[in-house]
This record gives structure tokens, C-alpha cells and sequence, in this order.
């Protein structure tokens, strides 16, 4: 089992498609890697070799921001908009959709669960 950022990569994919399971390596960042490491795209990660991992391994630690760096750097992004007090600022503090969506029938992820109208006590 290959295990690269402190993830563990699925066994039966191909490596392609197995390091975009780690947070913030996308599929041309990924396809970026393996031509780097000079590791073919299609082989599995169970044949993979530990010469093989440890290229991949090195290669991302050296050129690639990844998992905890990369939500930490979102996190403050995220922070410092609210801080500053602009319109995605306040959309993120008021827990609303922040790239212009609608919001009179949808939004349901970000606003939760509805909340229905309270019928009158008699």
C-alpha cells in the first residue's frame, strides 16, 4: 500500500487517478507527477515499486503545497475576508452562498435544514 502525504492511496487504480484522493493535487497536477517521477500513468499503485514512491513522494513534498498547508492557507484566506468585512466576508459569517447564487428556494447545503412556519397556538 502506497501511502504518500499521509494518505493511503486506493490499490486497484491507476496512479493517475489515485493521487487526487490527496487534498489539493487535481488530475493535471497529478498527471504533472508521475511524467516528473517518470512513473507510467497507467500503472496500478499495488505495482508500483518503492523506487517509484519515493520519487512521487519527493517530488510532491519539494514542488507541491498539499493537505493540512492547503486548508490552513484556505482557512485564513476565508478568515481574512471575513475580517475585513467585504461581501464574501459576510456571506461566509452568515453561513450564505458566496459566489452569487440564489437563495430564495435553494442554498439548502449552506443554510441547512428549512425551517418551516410555526403554526398559531389557539
Amino acid at each position: 500500500m502506497a501511502r504518500i502525504a499521509g494518505i493511503d492511496l486506493p490499490r486497484r487504480k491507476a496512479i493517475r487517478y489515485a493521487l487526487p484522493y490527496i487534498y489539493g493535487i487535481g488530475h493535471k497536477t497529478a498527471a504533472d507527477i508521475c511524467t516528473k517521477a517518470k512513473v507510467p500513468e497507467d500503472r496500478k499503485v499495488d505495482e508500483l515499486t518503492e523506487v517509484d514512491v519515493k520519487a512521487i513522494r519527493d517530488i510532491i513534498e519539494s514542488d507541491y503545497q498539499v493537505e493540512g498547508d492547503v486548508r490552513r492557507e484556505v482557512q485564513q484566506n476565508i478568515k481574512r475576508l471575513m475580517d475585513l468585512g467585504c461581501y464574501r466576508g459576510l456571506r461566509h459569517r452568515r453561513g450564505l452562498p458566496v459566489n452569487g447564487q440564489r437563495t430564495h428556494t435553494n442554498a439548502r447545503t449552506r443554510k441547512g435544514p428549512k425551517r418551516g412556519v410555526m403554526s398559531r397556538r389557539r
